[in-house]
């Protein structure tokens, strides 16, 4: 079984209002040193009966397509084995 660990975040330069919050929250509790927050999404596909390449291909896919809007955000993701 394969599981793809996908993270999706805004691009450098786009205004990420949700890390803003969390910077200010942050530094309002005392909690010093942090110079920029970022706030994404974790997102976890499970793929019980597809080759590596293919969960790959499908993962990329619907990263592209759905999980991510290209035009703000990026995305990085890992496969890795997982028991089931």
């Amino acid at each position: 079984m394969i599981k793809a660990l996908i993270t999706v975040h805004y691009k450098q330069g786009i205004l990420d209002p949700q890390g803003k919050a969390v910077q200010h929250a942050l530094k309002s509790l005392s909690v010093d040193g942090v110079s920029e927050a970022r706030v994404g999404k974790h997102i976890v596909l499970t793929f019980p009966d597809l080759p590596r390449k293919e969960a790959d291909a499908q993962t990329r896919k619907a990263c592209e397509k759905i999980l991510s809007n290209p035009v703000i955000e990026d995305f990085e993701y890992e496969l890795v084995e997982a028991e089931s």
